[in-house]
């Protein structure tokens, strides 16, 4: 009889354990998905909400220190079919890239550029997307933060980086989303869901690009970054994007997106 009364209390210890199990993982796997919506929703609004002109410089610092700067113009705006960015690099000397990359609320991504030397814009081809931006760790594909409209993503366990509290999402491609990175992990600060970290992994060779945003601030009730660095695994040096000067709100229009000609070839037109 006692050997009875004890098999029945373990079968009834075993389903109250099982009770309270079942109760405790959805409540986690509720806060987890939450969270997911919380980082995909802001990180996606804030792109979606892009207005702006920046102006500075980006520098090429090699291993030993010497730098290569050029001169740096962007602006972008989210228009109903999705984001425009125009980017503008002047080199030390007159040749200018430029490079106009369009990104719809899917994630689609074309990037057209014109490079020193053409006279046109033409589609950069996709097996070009990863070179290096004017000699830089900069690639193409890296000047849009296409990684969070990517069809798979995944909230990792949250950390800090330095002294920030950060949701850290890991970002894979899905077969309709052109990229070549295997994934792209972001540190994103809890409190104004914002990039301070970024971590890329290379298709093919595992390869691994970091990305550190400083000098963090809001204007105009928008969070962006004054300077961001790249460094490149086992490449010594690094390139520096420095944002000095622009508006959050520039109100731009659709004429604001055209790449210009070559001076030269404007100069000719004109006469």
């Amino acid at each position: 009889m006692l050997s009875r009364i004890l098999k029945f209390r373990t079968i009834q210890t075993s389903i109250a354990l099982l009770v309270l199990m079942s109760l405790v993982y959805p409540v986690q796997a509720f806060a987890a998905n939450s969270d997911l919506e919380t980082v995909l929703t802001g990180s996606r609004q804030r792109i979606e909400r892009l207005d702006y002109r920046a102006t500075g410089h980006l520098t090429r610092v090699d291993g030993d220190g010497k730098r290569t700067s050029y001169k740096f113009v962007a602006k972008a705006h989210w228009f109903p079919d999705g984001l425009r960015l125009l980017c503008e690099i002047s080199g030390p000397g007159s040749e200018k890239t430029s490079v106009l990359l369009h990104m719809t609320m899917s994630g689609h991504v074309t990037i057209e550029a014109m490079l020193p030397g053409q006279k046109t814009a033409s589609v950069l081809p996709f097996e070009h997307w990863n070179d290096a931006l004017v000699g830089t760790e900069f690639s193409y594909e890296d000047m849009i933060e296409g990684q969070f409209f990517w069809k798979n993503q995944e909230l990792l366990p949250p950390a800090k980086y330095g002294a920030r509290d950060c949701f850290v999402l890991k970002s894979s491609p899905g077969s309709q989303d052109r990229t070549h990175y295997d994934s792209v992990t972001t540190w994103i600060d809890r409190s104004i869901l914002y990039p301070v970290h970024v971590v890329k992994t290379l298709r093919g060779t595992g390869q691994q690009k970091e990305f550190i945003y400083y000098g963090l601030r809001q204007v105009g009730g928008a969070w962006s970054a004054s300077q961001v660095e790249t460094k490149l695994q086992g490449k010594p040096g690094s390139s520096i994007m420095q944002i000095e000067g622009g508006s959050a709100k520039a109100n731009l229009g659709r004429k604001d997106f055209v790449i210009s000609q070559p001076s030269s070839q404007t100069n000719k037109s004109n006469r």
